[in-house]
């Protein structure tokens, strides 16, 4: 049984005031939320003081990137994956669609960052989708296929138990349009068939597929009862702990 995930990703928002206040106010919402994991993605600036002010609580902690180094070097302005565990993160978003569009991230640059944050023991969550245009030209599928191989190229079998996709198709992030749930499970079914050949169908029905792209309170439920929908990657919608609570507590 593959446990949902949550995750809220907050960008570039907040400062470390603002996002402690957050992740207090969000605490208590999500208490009670067994059915699946809760991690919130602050910016790297409030990253230790907010996993400092959730520890011991079932909020974990994500960075929103990461270097394609391990430990340190000479890489002005980066953060390792390293540094993001003595930060309090134990996991990672690698592969945006903001990264690859506006910082010109390629499937190569993705799969290094990939393979440095599994040998840090980071548990990355790797984002792939289409652009609108791709998906009118019929590309959906050879573009995520694309992503989908290139991101987790030379990765071991073990190395796949520390790996969680999320769809996010270009197209609905930060737009207020949502892929239907109809059209995210036929995305998320591809992605688990093409990992399957591509590894081994136990891995593929282990693997947790996110979907990604104006998930709001009152579309979850319907995203959610898709078979192969595992849980959100939210955007907007996080950066109050009112809404992402109610994500979160969707009505199962």
């Amino acid at each position: 049984m593959r446990k949902p995930v949550i995750a809220g990703n907050w960008k570039m928002y907040k400062t470390i005031s603002e996002s402690v206040e957050t992740a207090i106010a969000l605490k208590p919402l999500v208490a009670n939320a067994n059915h699946c994991e809760v991690v919130i993605a602050p910016v790297f600036t409030s990253l230790k003081t907010v996993a400092d002010r959730l520890e011991g609580s079932n909020i974990k902690i994500a960075g929103q990137n990461c270097a394609p180094e391990k430990e340190e070097g000479a890489l002005t302005g980066e953060v390792s994956p390293v540094m993001l565990r003595d930060a309090g993160a134990s996991l990672v978003i690698i592969g945006h669609s903001e990264r690859r569009q506006f910082f010109a991230e390629t499937d190569g640059m993705v799969n290094r960052k990939v393979k440095a944050a599994v040998t840090s023991d980071l548990t990355v969550i790797l984002c792939m989708g289409e652009t609108l245009e791709q998906r009118d030209k019929g590309q959906a599928e050879q573009v995520v296929r694309g992503q989908l191989e290139g991101g987790l190229n030379g990765l071991t079998a073990s190395d796949m138990s520390r790996i969680i996709i999320a769809y996010e198709p270009v197209w609905a992030i930060g737009t207020g349009r949502t892929a239907t749930p109809e059209q995210a499970q036929e995305m998320h079914a591809f992605i688990r068939r093409v990992f399957a050949q591509r590894h081994s169908e136990d891995a593929a029905q282990d693997l947790r597929i996110l979907y990604g792209g104006s998930v709001k309170p009152d579309n979850i439920a319907g995203l959610m009862k898709q078979t192969d929908i595992d849980g959100a990657l939210v955007g907007g919608a996080s950066l109050k702990a009112e809404s992402f609570g109610e994500i979160v507590n969707y009505k199962r």
